[in-house]
């Protein structure tokens, strides 16, 4: 009775919340969208995508050599995630919920998600070198600040400390994307980034985008940090990244709105191929 009284009381017949419903509709929609882009787009939007949080990244250098506040420089660095919102780039960990969950609408192949998250992954590590290798040029005097934050990564044990600092990182920012997709509030989605870069920087969660920009400037400056070092703390990082953002949320919130993954999945043709073309 509870149930039939809800749907009675919302302004639509769907199996959860009204907000809800409508969340769900614009993350299956951008997901879909963001499974058919063609290896070009998927490339090219995923370099500036390290582009831009590397303007993230110069700031939360500047307010730290100034100031050496971690917390101040987490506000900072929420200037990166606003450029990636305005300007519709995005990062390998913005990807979790959103194709994720259009997969399981059956709005798009598993190929289509590994093509996404592989493209996506090694286009923002190239944009965040190339912009690294620019800011070191042109502020070598945060050579100490950006070689002392960068061995925080580096140099951290593998532990359980370090595997929840990476979880923690993974849902964090798939949490900030989850948040953006719950308004149509341009303002309010802002807020929601600003929130996100400052747990992640202020708080120095492991992120294995952000973070690799930090040790990409130190070995550029010549910190005597190894490429070597830097894989061996971006392998366990980036898998608990994933673990993080989609278990802790992803997975979540698909068993929230089971009824309408299993809805779409009714109504979608048997081949996700078939109703729509990479551009």
């Amino acid at each position: 009775m509870s149930e039939e009284r809800r749907r009675e009381i919302g302004q639509s017949d769907a199996p959860v919340e009204d907000e809800l419903h409508e969340s769900f509709e614009n993350t299956i929609t951008e997901g879909g969208e963001r499974l058919h882009r063609t290896g070009r787009t998927i490339l090219i939007t995923g370099f500036f995508g390290g582009l831009e949080v590397g303007l993230g990244v110069m700031a939360y250098l500047a307010v730290m050599h100034e100031t050496g506040d971690h917390l101040l420089a987490g506000i900072a660095f929420s200037v990166g995630l606003i450029a990636l919102f305005l300007a519709h780039s995005e990062l390998f960990t913005e990807n979790f919920l959103m194709p994720v969950a259009a997969v399981a609408a059956k709005e798009g192949s598993v190929k289509q998600l590994g093509k996404l998250w592989g493209g996506t992954l090694v286009a923002n590590l190239a944009g965040g070198w190339v912009f690294m290798w620019i800011v070191m040029q042109a502020f070598p005097q945060w050579e100490p600040t950006v070689a002392e934050s960068a061995r925080h990564f580096t140099d951290a044990p593998f532990s359980l400390q370090t595997v929840a600092l990476a979880i923690l990182g993974g849902s964090t920012i798939t949490l900030m994307s989850r948040m953006q997709q719950g308004t149509t509030s341009d303002p309010a989605k802002i807020v929601a980034t600003v929130i996100g870069g400052f747990l992640l920087a202020g708080l120095q969660l492991f992120h294995s985008i952000l973070d690799s920009l930090l040790v990409f400037g130190a070995i550029q400056s010549g910190a005597g940090i190894s490429y070597l070092q830097w894989l061996g703390w971006f392998g366990y990082t980036l898998l608990f990244n994933m673990i993080g953002g989609l278990v802790l949320v992803t997975a979540l919130r698909l068993l929230r709105t089971k009824e309408l993954v299993a809805q779409r999945r009714r109504e979608a043709p048997d081949d996700p191929d078939a109703a729509r073309k990479d551009a």
